[in-house]
């Protein structure tokens, strides 16, 4: 059992539901302030370190070499929405695009520039993309769902279609290259709900082992137009989150988690933060990047006033990742010392009371090894 200032990486199954992990993650938000950044510090240098795991390595080569369609997810920031691990897929093969809220538009300059040199980075290596773009909400209580679309799952998938439309304008709307796909996240059980084009749907929480061996079918039909290879390299992330459903049923989870957030994220490099109302995380592709900052702001605000989370401070982390030594990593560190400047500035002139409170802190992350770097 790994000491109470360092959980285990974010694959871990015991994060979500009872277990000393889960209780050491919950309840983090109580601690003193230091406490809490030095063990979010502890939580990035864990996932570093399996992340670059002999066994976690070999399994994502493994794993490309069978399923080379790459996978993108576009998200919104909740840590309940944890697709690698509701699928059981390998560290390091879905590649996530995540905002505040879910929120997102192919025609933000950064955001498309970003998405486009992933995609066709993919294709001159012969690879297909499969682009999944979510929604997410809660069966069990409407007051669960998506707060970034004030829990109206109608309009967060409308939104999604929005993308999707936009995605094959992009890229084709044959999706012979690059397949956009609607997928709804239910948190209370971790099912996906594939969507077709004729508003047809498979929700995965319907199904029962005994249904695996037809999925290949169920999915031929929901997306008849959706190429061989996709379908299969889709496959295997459907029947994981089968295997994963299966599990939780009848599993002890808390469900009504409360807003106890006490970090603001702004960059990219936040795989590691897959834990619920840990962090709020936005993703630097919004031009306005002023408007969801002011919101987690807000929360955090709101947080400490209610006495979710104790006021000595909250931490504002920005991180821009890079691939290789030199102007790249250099432009990476101007990058996000940036945007810690920015929204600092934003915070200050927003919520003074609050700024005084702030820990501003900037990092790096070395992509290869997904090392997180304090500045």
């Amino acid at each position: 059992m790994p000491p109470k200032t360092r959980p285990g990486p974010r694959h871990d199954p015991g994060w979500h539901v009872s277990s000393g992990r889960a209780s050491t993650a919950i309840q983090i938000h109580t601690r003193p302030i230091d406490e809490r950044i030095g063990w979010l510090i502890s939580l990035a240098e864990a996932h570093s370190e399996d992340f670059c795991s002999p066994a976690t390595t070999l399994a994502r080569q493994r794993y490309l070499a069978r399923h080379p369609t790459r996978v993108m997810v576009m998200k919104c920031m909740d840590g309940r929405v944890h697709i690698p691990h509701a699928t059981h897929t390998p560290l390091g093969i879905i590649q996530p695009f995540r905002s505040l809220g879910g929120r997102f538009d192919l025609g933000w300059p950064y955001l498309g520039e970003v998405v486009t040199h992933a995609v066709e980075s993919a294709t001159r290596a012969g690879h297909g993309v499969l682009l999944l773009i979510t929604y997410h909400y809660s069966r069990g209580d409407h007051a669960r769902g998506c707060a970034g679309f004030g829990c109206d799952t109608t309009a967060a998938m409308e939104h999604t279609q929005e993308i999707c439309a936009q995605a094959e304008e992009l890229f084709g709307a044959d999706g012979q290259s690059v397949y956009p796909l609607v997928c709804g996240f239910e948190t209370d059980s971790d099912a996906l709900i594939i969507h077709n084009r004729r508003g047809d749907a498979l929700d995965i929480s319907s199904l029962s082992h005994a249904d695996a061996d037809d999925l290949p079918r169920r999915l031929q039909t929901l997306c008849p137009d959706m190429p061989a290879g996709f379908q299969r390299d889709l496959l295997p992330l459907l029947l994981g989150n089968l295997d994963h459903v299966d599990a939780l049923r009848g599993a002890d989870r808390e469900l009504d988690i409360q807003h106890r957030e006490w970090a603001i994220c702004v960059g990219r490099g936040f795989d590691f933060l897959h834990l619920p109302n840990t962090a709020l995380i936005i993703g630097p592709y919004n031009p306005d990047l002023s408007e969801p900052i002011i919101k987690a702001a807000g929360i955090i605000a709101a947080n400490m006033a209610a006495g979710r989370i104790p006021d000595d401070g909250f931490l504002l982390l920005t991180s821009s990742p890079y691939e290789q030594m030199g102007v790249d990593r250099a432009r990476a560190r101007l990058k996000s010392r940036f945007l810690c400047e920015f929204a600092a500035q934003v915070i200050g002139e927003e919520f003074p009371d609050l700024a005084r409170r702030m820990i501003a802190r900037s990092a790096v992350v070395d992509w290869p090894t997904r090392r997180l770097e304090l500045l």
